[in-house]
């Protein structure tokens, strides 16, 4: 029998990746190296204490367990490899290779056991899936349930964000609670963020807009923690994309806006952004929780250990925006032009930025001529419409536009103009000065078709009596204009007067 036994293109489950290495079996080791990543597993041979042979979705698989209580999994074997790897171990480990077959009813009933750092799902002793303990950033409780969340790996197109456990009232030890006990299995093991220390400082009762309640605020060293009655946050700080500061409409208030990624979770809902709201008439005085030569050497002079002020200079920075009233959705908010793209605020929240937009483009109304609607395409072909802006706001708007060197998509009001072949040329005075007179135009020419509903509705019972001398006048008139001059585009406005003398004619001739 061969010394030692070696297996290529071997995978191992990284955080719902799968990473492919070299698998070796020595008399003395178990040795897995990740081709990616260049990370080695070594086994100490005495530390084997079972080994498991199974039908996985990679081919077949070996599980490992050792003295010490860690589990190693390893994918891609062949059938043919059950025999010699079985021979190898009763000669060389004293381990006996145990087939295990999995459950595939498809059944999400069952018994969920814990065996060190692994939580495996069993149907009639079978086991369905198994979760890494390891892999779990996040165990929330409710009424007869617990959510497991998961750390997110960037390097795979999806990912398992969470799994839901019901767990009976029933089961569990007598005065328990089976839910916390549940919990607590998890906790034990998981990579959970947990709160050791006291808190730099804490916020009590802050209104938040999304999630809504309010919730105490404690700040510590790596990351931030809500309370609240319901719910429960901890979020890194390796989570907080931006800041956002700004002012509202009414200029009483503020908000302060927290770009996530990924999101936090209130049931199947996900929050992208943590909306706070201040009025700035509100003090408070603020003392850090740590010396001051720790506060100096951590904040360098940017916060003093003993603070006062208004509330919201002390959650963050003073940031300038100015806003604009519109609508998305139905619902009315606040847009913002930042340095680097637009927020808007709050149901729902969107953060645009610059990079991302492929282009904008001024809309007119859809309800009224004194208002505009501001439209952004991205690059990746999403279009975000914010509507009912107010007219005064539009030269500001499109210089802040043009300032930034967005591409402005001209979009005219009748289709003819959709087929321009340069859709996404650059805009210059011209095309500003444009769509102004566009805009007047078009209010005169509403103007003018009310002049003619209404002198339409005067005549009355003249309408049918003198509608064949006006199409007979309609038509004399088309041919006359035809001889004399070359055509032109119609226009309401001139082909709305003669219609009006003739029908003042027939009116006069019923009459007499």
């Amino acid at each position: 029998m061969n010394e030692t036994l070696e297996f290529n293109e071997i995978y191992q489950e990284v955080k719902g990746t799968w990473n492919d290495g070299r698998l070796r079996f020595s008399k003395h080791t178990v040795v897995y190296k990740n081709s990616k990543t260049g990370k080695v597993d070594s086994i100490p041979v005495p530390e084997l204490t079972q080994a498991q042979w199974r039908r996985v979705c990679l081919g077949h698989g070996i599980k490992l367990w050792t003295s010490t209580g860690n589990i190693y999994k390893y994918d891609g074997f062949k059938d043919t490899d059950l025999e010699k790897i079985s021979e190898y171990f009763k000669a060389n480990y004293k381990v006996e290779l145990v087939e295990k077959d999995m459950c595939v009813k498809g059944w999400n009933w069952g018994t969920a056991k814990f065996n060190g750092p692994l939580l495996s799902f069993e149907v009639n002793e079978s086991p369905v899936f198994e979760i890494p303990l390891s892999s779990v950033s996040q165990c929330a409780t409710g009424k007869n349930e617990v959510t497991v969340e998961f750390h997110q790996n960037d390097d795979t197109e999806v990912s398992l964000m969470e799994v839901r456990f019901y767990v009976p009232p029933s089961t569990g030890e007598e005065g328990s609670d089976p839910v916390e006990a549940f919990a607590q299995n998890i906790l034990s093991e998981a990579d959970v963020i947990q709160a050791t220390g006291d808190a730099v400082c804490i916020f009590r009762e802050l209104q938040c807009l999304t999630p809504r309640g309010r919730y105490d605020i404690r700040i510590y060293p790596t990351f931030l923690h809500l309370h609240g009655k319901t719910f429960d946050y901890k979020i890194p700080y390796t989570t907080v994309l931006r800041l956002f500061l700004l002012p509202h409409k009414d200029q009483r208030q503020m908000f302060f806006v927290i770009s996530l990624d990924p999101p936090i979770k209130q049931g199947q809902t996900r929050y992208h952004f943590l909306i706070l709201l201040f009025s700035k008439e509100e003090d408070v005085d603020l003392t850090l929780n740590m010396n001051e030569d720790e506060v100096e050497r951590r904040f360098e002079g940017k916060l003093h250990k003993n603070m006062s002020g208004s509330l919201y200079e002390m959650v963050t920075l003073q940031i300038c925006a100015q806003c604009i009233t519109c609508s998305y959705k139905a619902s009315s908010g606040l847009l913002y032009p930042l340095e680097r793209g637009f927020i808007y605020v709050h149901k729902p929240p969107v953060h645009l930025r610059f990079e991302e937009i492929a282009c904008v483009n001024f809309a007119r109304g859809t309800t009224t001529t004194r208002s505009f609607d501001f439209e952004i395409e991205t690059k990746q072909g999403n279009q975000y419409t914010f509507s009912s802006i107010e007219r005064e706001e539009y030269g500001k708007l499109f210089d802040f536009v043009n300032a930034k060197k967005l591409n402005i998509k001209n979009r005219g009001f009748k289709e003819g103009m959709k087929g321009n072949d340069n859709m996404y040329s650059d805009s210059d005075d011209d095309q500003h000065d444009a769509y102004l007179e566009r805009m007047k135009e078009e209010g005169k020419i509403r103007e003018e078709a009310n002049d003619s509903d209404d002198s339409e509705g005067e005549s009355g019972e003249y309408d049918s009596k003198a509608s064949a001398s006006e199409s007979s006048a309609d038509d004399g008139d088309s041919d006359g204009d035809r001889k004399k001059k070359p055509a032109k585009k119609a226009k309401f406005v001139k082909e709305r007067k003669p219609r009006k003398k003739e029908v003042r004619r027939g009116k006069d001739k019923t009459c007499g």
